[in-house]
């Protein structure tokens, strides 16, 4: 086939074909000065851009879950705003799913090979497009939300510009894993990206890691004092390096290193707590999380996997008090070794709680929301990381044949038609703002995600009604 061409407002772009799927890589859409928001591009061109090689990453070191992933393998940098889009090509207007990748907000990038948009874009006529965004101190120093800033930006560009590419600019459903699902979540909280998409999708987001105006003014006092500079000004100056030798230094020495650096409350984008924003939001949610999160981080953890009962105990009771703790600890999957059961406390914590607190919300004041509850366990290490945390990823964006994807999910032959079942979710929720399951109300309407479950058939009310009931007594007392 010829090569593809996209011709936008700016100028033309020409692309990779494979297989079907028109892909264009590494394409800029706004430019940013270090800690200040970003501008969409509006550069002009009449020559043929060249659209053939992914940009660069966000500076950052790489962590645990990138390596796991299958970590680009692009070069880092400040300058890292640039976007891909994969479609099947002009014609008709397709619905937009736009990928906003998790990473904590100090790792990943659009380029990670298991949220490649290929897959998506045969199986349901869509258009997919992944980001790059800043990351860490360069993205979210205090209060300055310079990344979120950049997620706008590249929502704008899809305004702009996504209908050059077969995709329909009134229909675009954002879509985000962990801290991307963080992204997703504030991204509905921001007045700034009001009439920027349609609907929105939200994996297993860290809702937690949004940080108060106190501990955002806070972050900058740490980050000056491993820079050791007096001003914050001081940090402009600073190179990339050093900027990014001391946000390594704050990571290990923060006293809570999930709130260092992440989306913050402040005057502009986030005047509430982002939570608070989003239950107001009338678009569309689908909001989801996986039985076993917190295993990726514990399983292999022996303070955590070689707790005993006593152990165990002690950590319930430090969290829910002395009166309740045991009778809540007896509560939590009886099967479970004690190191699972308190890693299965931590995973309500920072994943299901506040993702159920969120729909109970935006029920109460009757936003539109659906509920998921991933619960396949891979077999892989033994099946000690149960249905952990980033596990569901190629499912949803149907990458079982990516590199590396084996290695985390198993072979089964079942994982297909999960996958299937899952993916098709995704594409009638950007299709059509249905899922394919009912929605969240007083009942806690929720669709298990297995190998031995159907979209529609296979749901349930309100799982685990008892644990539910203890968080809900620790927070009345």
């Amino acid at each position: 086939m010829n090569t593809p061409i996209a011709s936008t407002p700016f100028g033309d772009f020409a692309g990779l074909h494979r297989d079907g799927v028109n892909i264009f890589k590494g394409i800029r859409y706004a430019h940013a000065d270090r800690f200040r928001a970003s501008e969409l591009a509006t550069d002009t061109w009449s020559d043929l851009k060249e659209a053939t090689t992914y940009g660069p990453q966000a500076l950052q070191v790489p962590g645990i879950m990138e390596q796991m992933l299958g970590e680009s393998k692009q070069p880092t940098s400040e300058d890292c705003l640039s976007l891909n889009v994969f479609t099947s090509g002009n014609g008709e207007q397709k619905p937009v799913i736009m990928w906003i990748h998790g990473g904590a907000f100090t790792n990943g990038g659009g380029s990670v090979p298991w949220y490649d948009g290929s897959n998506l874009v045969r199986a349901g006529n869509v258009v997919v497009v992944t980001i790059n965004y800043r990351l860490g101190a360069f993205g979210f120093r205090g209060r300055d939300n310079a990344g979120l800033s950049d997620q706008i930006s590249a929502l704008e560009w899809v305004r702009a510009n996504i209908e050059s590419f077969g995709g329909d600019p009134s229909n675009v459903t954002i879509m985000g894993e962990s801290a991307g699902g963080a992204s997703v979540v504030a991204l509905q909280a921001t007045p700034m990206a009001a009439d920027l998409f349609a609907k929105a999708f939200a994996m297993s987001p860290s809702i937690p890691q949004y940080r108060t105006r106190e501990r955002a003014d806070e972050n900058v006092a740490e980050l000056l004092a491993a820079a050791q500079v007096d001003h914050p000004d001081d940090l402009v100056r600073m190179s990339a390096d050093a900027l990014l030798e001391a946000q390594s230094k704050v990571l290990s020495t923060t006293r809570d290193q999930m709130t260092a650096f992440a989306p913050a409350v402040d005057d502009h984008y986030l005047p509430e707590h982002p939570s608070a924003l989003a239950a107001l939001d009338a678009r569309p949610l689908v909001i989801g999380t996986n039985r076993d999160e917190m295993h990726l981080y514990t399983a292999f953890d022996p303070k955590v996997s070689g707790m005993n009962e006593a152990d165990a105990r002690g950590f319930f009771r430090d969290n829910f008090g002395s009166d309740d703790a045991y009778d809540v600890y007896a509560r939590y999957r009886p099967d479970h070794s004690p190191g699972q059961i308190v890693s299965a406390l931590q995973t309500d914590g920072v994943f299901r709680r506040p993702a159920h607190d969120l729909a109970d919300a935006r029920h109460r004041h009757g936003h539109t929301t659906f509920a998921y509850w991933f619960t396949f366990a891979t077999p892989v290490f033994d099946g000690v990381l149960g249905s952990c945390h980033a596990l569901d990823i190629p499912f949803a964006l149907r990458n079982l044949d990516r590199n590396g994807v084996e290695m985390f999910t198993g072979t089964s032959d079942l994982r297909t038609g999960l996958a299937e079942n899952f993916s098709n979710a995704v594409l009638d929720f950007a299709r059509s703002s249905e899922p394919g399951w009912s929605t969240w109300g007083e009942s806690r309407v929720t669709q298990i995600l297995d190998t031995h479950t159907e979209i529609g058939r296979d749901i349930v009310a309100d799982p685990e009604p008892d644990i539910r009931r203890c968080w809900e007594q620790r927070g009345t007392q």
